[in-house]
């Protein structure tokens, strides 16, 4: 079960694709808006949720308060959960707020290249057999697509070992979680 851990959905039971993804644990979800608690304020920020999956990871933020989340997805059948669950977390949201919530069925890349939005938090949690080269491709992608100071946290497989940071991102912190490592940069 997966599930909003904190803000106005809290408790919230979302759905999850029967396959093709991976959702990230609760209690890794729980450390790692925790962290992020720590760092930022999530009301009014615009939220990037790439390799959206169940879209978990930008729903939490949104129900902290993020004005706008953006979700990127290819799967289709994860795609339409994603928008399930969307529709769920709109139903209980406060009427006297307002949070937009986007699904995009396309590819990251496709996403990246066509955006003109500037966001202030962007999670990347790709499939675990994604390759490094490849998430690196889309990190050079997205520097364009962040504002100043913008956090970017990426979930990856522990396995799966250390990638490099292009140009215009500061690592900041990685922290493992048994067979998940998560990573945090800034935007410089």
């Amino acid at each position: 079960m997966t599930r909003i851990i904190a803000g106005f959905a809290g408790s919230l039971k979302l759905a999850v694709p029967e396959t093709g993804t991976r959702p990230t644990s609760d209690r890794v979800r729980e450390a790692i808006f925790s962290s992020l608690n720590s760092r930022l304020e999530f009301v009014g920020l615009n939220v990037l949720d790439l390799y959206a999956g169940s879209g978990a990871l930008g729903l939490e933020a949104a129900s902290r308060g993020a004005s706008i989340v953006t979700f990127v997805e290819q799967h289709k059948g994860a795609a339409r959960t994603c928008k399930l669950n969307c529709e769920l977390v709109s139903r209980s949201h406060p009427a006297n707020q307002n949070v937009q919530l986007q699904v995009h069925v396309q590819s990251v890349r496709q996403f990246l290249e066509s955006t003109t939005s500037k966001f202030d938090l962007v999670f990347l949690d790709p499939p675990y057999e994604l390759p490094n080269t490849q998430l690196e491709l889309d990190f050079e992608q997205l520097h364009s697509a962040l504002n100043a100071q913008a956090l970017v946290v990426v979930e990856r497989a522990s396995r799966t070992g250390a990638f490099k940071w292009p140009k215009g991102f500061e690592a900041e912190q990685s922290r493992r979680y048994g067979d998940t490592t998560i990573w945090v940069a800034s935007a410089g």
